[in-house]
């Protein structure tokens, strides 16, 4: 589990490091875990238990309305974390669904064990604080784009925030991740060169 855990100190470097004594009582808390293909993780109205570090595969975190109309809303894929942080870092149940697209390995972390991590290690608070900051930024940012930019304007930004998204996640939810109706969404990847 060496190789995992270097792979989550990676990441948590570049979003803000841990000392060695930070370090420590941090990677105490995760666990290898595996899913399958097209498995619910967390479904709409649990509570997000674990907070996971992604080692392999894609997940999407998604939402059904009232009239059972699906929209996907993030995708997860290694190196990134996952699992519906709202509905874990609230305790609350999750309103929506985190489900793996093809075969997925993870660490996780207790929700629990996270916490208590957080109020011993004020380094360890910090940096979840900033990651869900940046995250939030993120999607403030994503927002923006989804009620401001034309489809092929959202298309191309896709495209040049992640290249390789293309060929890692089915284009039916690429085109729900975009709000873009799928035989446009075909169309747009035959007219935009890639």
């Amino acid at each position: 589990m060496q190789d995992e855990l270097l792979q989550l100190r990676q990441l948590i470097g570049a979003v803000h490091p841990l000392s060695d004594e930070d370090w420590q009582p941090f990677t105490g808390i995760w666990q290898p875990f595996y899913a399958k293909r097209k498995e619910i993780i967390t479904a709409a109205g649990e509570k997000e238990k674990y907070l996971y570090f992604v080692l392999e595969g894609v997940q999407r975190i998604y939402y059904y309305d009232e009239q059972h109309r699906e929209a996907t809303l993030v995708f997860t894929y290694a190196p990134s974390f996952g699992g519906v942080l709202d509905a874990m870092m609230l305790q609350q149940p999750s309103r929506y669904f985190y489900e793996t697209l093809t075969p997925s390995v993870f660490l996780r972390a207790a929700y629990s064990e996270v916490e208590s991590v957080m109020k011993s290690r004020p380094a360890v608070e910090t940096m979840v604080r900033m990651g869900v900051t940046n995250a939030l930024s993120g999607l403030l940012e994503r927002l923006a784009e989804i009620q401001c930019y034309s489809s092929e304007d959202k298309f191309r930004k896709l495209l040049q925030r992640s290249p390789h998204i293309l060929h890692l996640i089915p284009h039916k939810y690429l085109a729900s991740y975009l709000g873009i109706d799928p035989t446009n969404f075909s169309k747009l990847i035959n007219k935009i060169r890639i």
